[in-house]
């Protein structure tokens, strides 16, 4: 078993978080993930992680007076745990200094659009109403911005005339289950 230790964190249903358990069962990505860290008590990841016998730690940012509370909390229960790697799955707030201090250059976030394009909130929606001919998704690192951290792998997308938000949606996250667990592998491998 490798040394290399990773958190995911997600706030939502964890489709990605899926993708990267799954590619971890078959011993691709040469780390072991050893928690789940979720903003929102009930989130459907939460179950997922539970299948997979991953721990899980829930932390409401409504419970802490600030934003670096909050984010001093999950660094001592990341630090208790000796994680390595941070991958962010559909975590849906902005890491602030207090995180990024502690992991500088070991936070990987994928967005469904490529960025510089549609950074943040619905990437998807923004794109599909702004009628553009092509999309899809990027893994980058996480910096002090907003979706603005260096590139790590982007792959690229036609938006189909016959597209919906939700097929266009759907077509993204294929690709975003195949590339996010092919780019930790380089990353963790290189």
């Amino acid at each position: 078993m490798t040394n290399i230790k990773a958190v995911i964190f997600a706030s939502g249903a964890g489709s990605n978080f899926q993708a990267i358990m799954d590619a971890n069962q078959e011993k691709e990505l040469g780390c072991e993930v050893v928690m789940l860290v979720c903003d929102k008590q009930g989130a459907g990841v939460i179950e997922k992680a539970a299948k997979f016998g991953i721990s899980t730690c829930i932390v409401d940012p409504k419970a802490f007076p600030t934003k670096e509370a909050y984010e001093k909390k999950i660094v001592s229960a990341l630090h208790e745990a000796k994680v390595d790697w941070i991958f962010l799955a559909g975590y849906m707030r902005i890491v602030g200094p207090t995180l990024l201090q502690a992991y500088e250059g070991a936070i990987i976030n994928i967005h469904p659009s490529l960025l510089p394009d549609f950074p943040g909130l619905d990437a998807i929606g923004q794109a599909f109403r702004s009628r553009v001919h092509t999309t899809g998704v990027t893994i980058h690192f996480i910096d002090e911005g907003v979706d603005t951290g260096p590139i790590i792998d982007q792959e690229a997308l036609e938006v189909l005339p016959s597209d919906t938000e939700e097929t266009l949606k759907h077509r993204i996250q294929e690709i975003e289950h195949r590339l996010y667990p092919k780019v930790i592998k380089h990353v963790l491998n290189r």
